[in-house]
């Protein structure tokens, strides 16, 4: 068994290029391609991601905050960068930065206006984003004719995209609901186009939609869960490959008599003799208390080590009763062969929860550069 000096999130980015061209060959050679970057990249290392895709060829990145841009700009990033969720107190750090953001209301439009004009913007780029069913962000319908004369009115600003987000693309028995916001958002980006008087890029599909949508391609599609490894789908998820390792290592291993407790309120008691290892990770690196009680588990020498009791907030304690192993042995939380999914399910939550949920104490280590 291979030995690690501490837990350490291992990214492999030939992993990475796979998911992309893998994406790449389900969208037609003109449609462009949007990676989404925020969270840290879904918590692997959005520096590395983002220079990765601006290698590989990809059209755009998407970030949901401004600092997150800042950050990427500070590394040397030039590609264009969407910020999903820009806040007005953000405009001025954005527009230094060159970012570009998503405007989803009257009230960010007119605060946008106010601070491009104030920064001498011309024909500066925005999104607009329109609510076709998700109901979190965007302009509605009776919002099209406010978008296009606020917009003809000012100089400072020009439309680049129009893009929506669809609530369920990943649900097969939510189809319609789909369909109906793909039509939808077809007939609101025609109004506007046709209001605007020239025709932005539109972009609606994430990851299950590139898959399950091809027909609703427009312009440019964005993913983001899909370049990680993840497809919401099981036939998806087969061809892919995750991006992401995390490990950790045994510090201490316990022989535990009957009718002893492990951990914080003595939350599991052994009704046999066992033994327990001690790996240095908790729930200040991303493994949440729910993992705990036997739900969650760690793979050592490719057996499965269940969690036991409570997950402290840097450690937790695992059973290797029937595993060969000794201090220093490896353990891997999820990876290629058992995926964040798999671990994610254990606690009835989603990959994208305990991949973004990774703290950035973790060391992070980038192979096939």
């Amino acid at each position: 068994m291979s030995k690690v000096g501490e837990t350490t999130l291992v990214l492999d980015l030939t992993a990475l290029e796979h998911n992309y061209q893998y994406l790449q060959s389900k969208i037609k050679p003109e449609t462009r391609f949007l990676g989404v970057v925020k969270a840290f990249a879904y918590g692997s290392d959005m520096v590395t991601v983002a220079q990765k895709l601006e290698q590989l060829g990809a059209d755009y990145l998407a970030v949901a905050y401004v600092s997150e841009g800042v950050l990427l700009r500070e590394a040397g990033i030039q590609l264009p960068i969407l910020v999903l969720h820009p806040l007005a107190s953000n405009f001025d750090d954005l527009i230094a930065n060159h970012l570009e953001p998503s405007i989803y209301s009257r009230n960010i439009l007119n605060q946008f206006l106010e601070a491009a004009k104030a920064q001498k913007q011309t024909d500066y780029p925005i999104h607009i984003k329109f609510n076709t069913g998700l109901n979190r962000l965007g302009f509605s319908d009776t919002d099209v004719d406010f978008i296009a004369e606020a917009t003809k009115r000012s100089e400072c600003i020009k439309i680049v995209s129009v893009f929506s987000h669809l609530a369920a693309s990943e649900d097969k028995n939510e189809r319609n609901f789909s369909l109906n916001q793909i039509k939808s958002f077809e007939n609101l980006s025609k109004t506007l186009m046709d209001r605007l008087g020239y025709a932005p890029m539109r972009h609606m599909l994430n990851t299950s939609g590139i898959i399950n949508y091809p027909e609703a391609q427009f312009e440019m599609v964005r993913s983001g869960i899909g370049i990680y490894g993840y497809g919401n789908q099981a036939e998806i998820d087969a061809q892919l490959q995750p991006i992401a390792t995390l490990k950790t290592i045994i510090s201490q291993i316990h022989q535990i008599n009957a009718n002893e407790s492990v951990g914080y309120n003595r939350a599991f008691t052994s009704n046999r003799p066992i033994k327990s290892a001690t790996l240095p990770i908790g729930h200040a690196d991303g493994i949440g208390r729910q993992y705990g009680k036997g739900k969650g588990f760690v793979t050592i020498n490719n057996k499965k080590a269940p969690i036991l009791g409570n997950v402290c907030m840097d450690m937790i304690m695992v059973d290797v009763t029937e595993i060969d192993c000794k201090e220093g042995d490896e353990a891997i939380v999820f990876g290629p062969e058992k995926s964040a999914e798999k671990f994610a399910s254990t606690a009835n939550t989603i990959s994208y929860e305990i991949l973004t949920a990774i703290s950035q104490r973790v060391k992070r280590e980038v192979k096939n550069k």
